[in-house]
């Protein structure tokens, strides 16, 4: 067999080293926002302009094509939502193009929405250890699940232009634990078959 395709078939031993890579693309992730957190605060913000903006049009595709099937009102409604994501999205690129300080106005309005994210992340990942106790590692999961936790409680309590390289800050620590996580931890729900 290819090793390309070994790595995405369903056995035990493709699922581990695709975990396994998950892990260490985590770590240099985390290592590369924290060495450079402001940037990966702006990176942050355009990769969610960018998704924000691609979404709504991929939306207001889908959704015409499908207008006929959906009917008026739901199409209507899918449509305004479509609308509001390319807005946005292109309010945050527009921001952005317009120096530092628009920049910055976009990072900060995403800390709130992340910090939600990385509580309810933080939340999920502690239940799991912890229902999970009988597998090796599972102590990783929980401080994960612990870590993700406060910081997402400490990005939704930050205030001011602290934003700007904190939430790299926090982006970066998240990832070093999810890659030991996955590394530690998530690597031994699959078996080398």
């Amino acid at each position: 067999r290819a090793m390309g395709s070994s790595l995405l078939s369903p056995n035990g031993a493709g699922l581990k080293a695709f975990t396994l890579f998950e892990g260490v693309l985590m770590l240099v992730l985390g290592v590369l926002a924290l060495i450079f957190p402001v940037l990966a605060s702006a990176w942050i913000a355009v990769i969610v302009a960018i998704g924000f903006l691609v979404g709504g049009i991929v939306g207001w595709i889908s959704n015409l094509a499908r207008s006929r099937q959906l009917g008026r009102w739901y199409c209507f409604s899918r449509l305004v939502i479509s609308t509001l994501f390319v807005v946005i999205g292109a309010w945050m690129i527009q921001q952005f193009r317009g120096g530092p300080l628009e920049g910055g106005v976009v990072v900060a309005s995403l800390a709130f929405a992340i910090g939600i994210v990385f509580i309810l992340e933080g939340i999920v990942s502690m239940l799991v250890s912890l229902g999970h106790m009988e597998v090796m590692g599972w102590g990783w999961g929980l401080v994960n699940g612990i870590v993700t936790l406060v910081l997402g409680v400490l990005i939704v309590s930050m205030q001011g232009w602290g934003l700007l390289w904190v939430l790299g800050v926090l982006v970066g620590i998240s990832f070093l634990f999810s890659g030991f996580d996955l590394l530690a931890f998530s690597a031994s729900f699959h078996r080398d078959d």
